[in-house]
């Protein structure tokens, strides 16, 4: 099975050299594709990820590419971890872009409520540690959303907090859209099945191979085709675009 999409040229995006981006949960999957389709746009990248080795190995990635990163060990649940990572990311360089990308898996077991903590509190509670202490650099940002919860409801493997919770970031996004008067636009993705180190051994089951089957492109997505959509909402390109959701799915959620 194919799990890497070709990587975008992303140079006319309007970043400026050198800008900073912050993505968490950069250390694999969608996360990691951001980071790469980031530097490749010219941005530097502060690299968070729970996960020190995987956030390393991006960063070498980074350099491989010409460009530049800081990988940093950061648990969002955390708000030790998380200022401490915006210390080191400021002494990195000014951050106008913010990528919230780490989370629970969409099968994670335990309570309910504690999982919506992990999975929206914790993007709470980066996001405004960034803006109080980047209120004027900042500039645009993220959120990673799903079409569970949003165009579909769930079913299957995903835990009832998976819905709930990807329907609040968008809840939360919208918020942010118009509650700081648009500094900084604020907007969402919403992936369908995605083939990242988290998915792959579920696209074995027979369901949701079968599923796979009502997706219009007739595949799951890969990676980069995330990021790219990420890249385009957080860039200069987007400015006119604040507050919106925008599903990377195939066309699975029509169908």
């Amino acid at each position: 099975m194919q799990t890497h999409g070709p990587l975008f040229d992303m140079r006319a995006l309007g970043f400026k050299a050198d800008e900073v981006v912050t993505v968490t949960g950069g250390g694999s999957g969608i996360g990691k594709a951001t980071v790469l389709a980031a530097a490749q746009s010219g941005l530097a990248v502060s690299i968070w990820d729970i996960n020190m080795a995987g956030a390393e190995e991006t960063a070498k990635e980074v350099e491989q590419l010409g460009g530049k990163a800081i990988a940093l060990s950061v648990d969002v649940t955390d708000p030790d971890a998380i200022e401490a990572a915006w210390k080191s990311t400021i002494a990195f360089g000014t951050c106008r872009y913010l990528v919230n990308n780490a989370g629970p898996p969409s099968t994670a077991g335990g309570p309910f409520v504690k999982n919506l903590e992990i999975a929206l509190g914790s993007m709470e509670l980066v996001t405004m540690r960034w803006l109080e202490t980047q209120a004027e650099q900042a500039t645009s940002i993220v959120n990673l959303a799903s079409i569970a919860g949003n165009y579909m409801g769930g079913g299957g493997a995903i835990s009832s907090f998976y819905p709930a919770a990807k329907a609040g970031v968008v809840g939360y996004t919208r918020y942010l859209a118009t509650r700081f008067g648009g500094k900084p636009r604020a907007n969402a993705v919403a992936p369908g099945m995605t083939l990242t180190p988290r998915t792959i051994p579920y696209f074995s089951i027979p369901a949701i191979a079968k599923g796979l089957e009502r997706i219009p492109a007739g595949r799951a997505g890969y990676p980069e085709e995330i990021a790219a959509a990420i890249l385009f909402l957080l860039s200069p390109a987007s400015s006119y675009i604040n507050g919106a959701l925008l599903p990377v799915d195939g066309g699975w959620a029509l169908s």
